[in-house]
C-alpha cells in the first residue's frame, strides 16, 4: 500500500509538513509527493480526498470520492488482499 499526496493548499507542498502530518496521524506506509500533479492527472482524479484500490493485475476495483466509508473500504482491502494473481 502506497499512499499519494497532491497538495490542496502551498503549505501541504513542504514535504516536511506532509512528513509531520503522516506522524500525528499515524501513518505508517510510503506516501508519494505529488506536487505536480503527475499521478493525480495521469487519474483524472478531481477530488479530495479520493481512494483507489488497485488489484495486484493493476486494475481499479474500487473507487471513493470523499471521507467515510472507512468500514467498506477496508473489507474491501482485505478481500483485495486475499486474491492471487491469475
Amino acid at each position: 500500500m502506497i499512499g499519494v499526496h497532491s497538495p490542496e493548499f502551498s503549505h501541504e507542498k513542504v514535504v516536511e509538513n506532509v512528513q509531520a502530518a503522516c506522524e500525528r496521524l499515524g501513518v505508517t506506509w510510503p506516501v508519494a509527493i505529488d506536487n505536480d500533479f503527475a499521478t493525480w492527472n495521469a487519474f483524472g482524479n478531481h477530488y479530495w480526498p479520493a481512494i483507489y484500490l488497485i488489484d495486484k493485475s493493476g486494475n481499479i476495483r474500487y473507487y471513493k470520492i470523499g471521507e467515510g466509508g472507512y468500514e467498506r473500504t477496508e473489507e474491501i482491502i482485505k478481500a483485495l488482499l486475499t486474491e492471487t494473481l491469475s
